[in-house]
């Protein structure tokens, strides 16, 4: 993606631009997989997904202006560059956004989510959420255990955990 400081709800696209495939983002520790949304938490595949992967804990989260409390003061923090001791798994069930990930050399990769798009980011991975033009996401958010939401700013080389991703 390019480096411009410009609206966060675009596509940031660099030129000339630098597709990332799959198999790159696997490498960063990062998973993706496309599953059927329409049948929300009733999906096999998600059952499958969970149970191999330790997916206990879930719930839903709406994205809007209209749905989320406190919305542009979130929005901001969704964006500000930022980690998690723990994976963040993401499943869109409705609309669209952006994930923006560090590569290894410090680099974003903007990674477009819409519905029927899953996503795990590994533990102390580097990375931001903004939602698109449209404003609006609904997702499935969840996690190994029970939640600590617990995001540390960057720079967070200081943490042990950083250093091992």
């Amino acid at each position: 993606m390019d480096e411009s400081a410009g609206d966060p709800l675009q596509l940031h696209r660099a030129e000339p631009a630098h597709p990332v495939l799959l198999e790159q983002l696997h490498w960063l520790g990062v998973l993706y997989w496309t599953l059927d949304a329409d049948k929300d938490e009733n999906d096999p595949e998600l059952e499958k997904i969970r149970k191999e992967r330790n997916y206990s804990w879930m719930d839903v989260i709406t994205i809007c202006k209209d749905k989320l409390p406190n919305y542009e003061e979130k929005m901001k923090m969704f964006y500000e560059e930022h980690l998690y001791l723990d994976d963040e798994i993401r499943y869109i069930l409705d609309g669209s956004g952006y994930f923006d990930v560090r590569d290894k050399e410090d680099r974003w990769i903007q990674i477009f989510m819409e519905k029927g798009d899953m996503i795990t980011l590994p533990a102390r991975i580097y990375h931001r959420f903004t939602l698109d033009e449209k404003n609006y996401v609904k997702a499935m958010q969840l996690l190994v255990g029970d939640p600590a939401w617990t995001a540390y700013s960057c720079p967070a080389a200081h943490f042990e955990a950083r250093g091992q991703y």
